[in-house]
């Protein structure tokens, strides 16, 4: 959730930031950073469990990273925040390195981690909070909405020292932002039922009064005076309550972009930074030249983001500024365009086109967990796949095999098999889960 102000941790703690590190640009751009959030999960029922604060404590110790670890609002999470990296290369290494640690913490408790926008089980009473005077303040204020913040998400962070190129780099960001929604959407079950929305995270986060796609920000005095304004009304506790899908830091010199889901994969995660990087530096160059940002109104960028949360890459995308609907991949096409110069410059156009050809053949997080569920009709089944797929240890076969280029929806031709709507070819015959049998899923880590 990030519910700390930025000022809560010092400069070196926060992903992708140092004082001295986070630079704008270099040989191999901005710097990158990134933040995942986890949620614990007990290996037979596959509810989410409530020990964050043991787990997180025990990942620092034990991998000697320190505050790489975190708690977040609820007890059912964990966050991970990586190092500021001059290349995606390097960032995934980490990353991968983090989940790994993380779910070796909660495989000694007896628990695994899942990397998913939202809890697929659980009960519907609010979760267990962490306990901390900000996250006390935060549940006396905005109540019921606290209750529904057992949703992770994944946040990078661009190393932007110039606060006012910062918020114009974001001005260009914005019209990007459904795509990014659509491109991790990974949440489309809620505690035991499907949502019928690729992201429900991006609903979750729709009801706050400071949060979803922010405004398009005219000077740094503008920023301050809107965040001021938000202040004093109560909408936000502080700067660090603003939860805008773009926002830079007040504290060190990043660019955060906060619309992604948690995703399922290390490789995925190293997908959204390699894009957002590349999207920065593109902006950046944009800015340099004096090229006016899009400014679609407020109103479309909101249905644009709805629309892309509703369908993630399987339907239909909002273009903005034009308003047209376009398929999902296309649009996702036309940003990849976009930043190609940028990406051969980091030296990640490689890793992006294989990346992205992936996601598109074996489709979103969303489908690859209703895929799961299809075959037997059975949510546990879900859980154990996010499980396989969120650390390495754990993995069965790849996320990304091969499915229909529809989408998780429709007919299509993978190698010359027909697939059916399903989208995984016809469906097994039925077999008892390890969860009908009373069995555990395999977790990291475990004694």
């Amino acid at each position: 959730m990030g519910t700390e102000p930025d000022d809560a941790r010092p400069a070196e703690d926060r992903a992708g930031v140092s004082r001295e590190r986070g630079r704008a640009a270099g040989p191999a751009g901005p710097t990158v950073g990134v933040e995942e959030e986890y949620l614990l999960v007990d290996p037979v029922s596959r509810e989410p469990v409530p020990y964050g604060p043991e787990v997180a404590a025990q990942a620092a110790s034990a991998s000697g990273l320190g505050d790489r670890f975190g708690t977040e609002l609820t007890r059912h999470q964990v966050e991970a925040r990586t190092e500021p990296h001059a290349t995606v290369g390097e960032l995934g290494e980490q990353i991968r390195s983090l989940r790994a640690a993380a779910a070796r913490a909660a495989g000694r408790r007896g628990l695994c981690i899942v990397s998913s926008g939202s809890p697929v089980l659980g009960r519907p009473d609010p979760p267990p909070f962490s306990r901390s005077a900000r996250y006390d303040r935060s549940v006396a204020t905005f109540r019921a909405l606290d209750d529904e913040q057992a949703i992770c998400g994944c946040h990078v962070h661009i190393g932007i020292p110039d606060r006012a190129r910062a918020l114009q780099v974001g001005n260009h960001l914005r019209c990007w932002l459904p795509s990014l929604v659509a491109l991790t959407a990974n949440s489309p079950y809620w505690q035991g039922g499907d949502t019928g929305y690729a992201s429900w995270r991006t609903m979750a986060w729709a009801r706050w009064p400071a949060a979803g796609p922010p405004p398009y920000i005219e000077s740094p005095a503008h920023f301050d005076d809107v965040v001021g304004r938000l202040i004093d009304t109560g909408a936000i506790m502080d700067r660090g309550g603003l939860y805008w899908d773009i926002r830079p830091s007040s504290h060190v010199p990043t660019l955060e972009i906060r619309a992604a889901d948690a995703v399922p994969t290390a490789d995925e995660t190293a997908l959204l930074a390699a894009v957002v990087k590349a999207s920065a530096a593109t902006a950046l160059a944009a800015v340099d030249a004096g090229e006016p940002a899009p400014r679609p109104g407020p109103e479309i960028l909101r249905a644009a983001c709805w629309r892309a949360a509703r369908d993630g890459l399987a339907g239909q995308s909002v273009d903005l500024p034009s308003s047209r609907l376009v398929p999902a991949v296309t649009r996702l096409e036309q940003l990849l365009s976009w930043i190609r110069p940028a990406l051969h410059h980091h030296g990640d156009l490689e890793f992006v086109r294989t990346a992205w050809a992936r996601l598109r053949a074996g489709g979103s997080g969303a489908d690859r967990q209703r895929a799961a569920y299809r075959s037997r009709a059975a949510l546990p089944d879900v859980v154990d796949h996010l499980i396989a797929t969120t650390t390495p240890a754990n993995a069965g076969p790849s996320p990304f095999a091969a499915r229909p280029r529809t989408g998780s929806i429709g007919r299509g031709v993978v190698d010359g098999v027909t697939a059916h709507p399903d989208g995984d070819g016809r469906p097994p015959a039925p077999t008892a889960s390890r969860h009908e049998r009373g069995e555990r899923t395999p977790c990291q880590g475990e004694p």
